[in-house]
């Protein structure tokens, strides 16, 4: 039991790691601090998108693990970093394309404060990247 708690413990600084990543990565994509922009500003856009990029790495952090625990803790620990830096890299890939393709910037358009619906496009492809990851990860 020592020995899961401990893997648990483990996975779960990762994970929280991982995260953490995801959302600098996102904080150096838009404009001002992320943090303020949500909790201080109010802004459901930055809180949609920030959402879905972290559902999106915890989806990608659970089937790493969850596919690679039999090949051992230190197998699936390093398969779960890999993949994680992977999904957060390729998730900023994709908001760089879809600033690219798309009208205005969209960095400044995400933390506006009134809701507008380019959060919901870009909250899809955080998802949709992230999806891909997974079914790239399960054999």
């Amino acid at each position: 039991m020592l020995a899961s708690l401990g893997y648990a413990f483990a996975y779960t600084a990762v994970g929280i790691a991982l995260l953490t990543g995801g959302f600098f990565a996102l904080d150096l994509l838009t404009p001002g601090r992320l943090g303020k922009h949500i909790y201080d500003n109010r802004s459901i856009n930055a809180g949609i998108v920030l959402a879905s990029g972290f559902l999106g790495l915890g989806a990608i952090t659970f089937t790493a693990i969850w596919t690679n625990a039999t090949n051992g803790f230190g197998s699936a620990l390093g398969w779960t970093v890999t993949f994680g830096v992977f999904g957060i890299v390729l998730q900023a890939v994709a908001f760089v394309i879809l600033d690219l393709i798309t009208p205005g910037k969209l960095g400044e358009i995400v933390v506006q404060v009134p809701f507008h619906p380019a959060s919901l496009v870009t909250a899809a492809s955080q998802v949709a990247v992230s999806a891909i990851i997974v079914a790239s990860i399960t054999p």
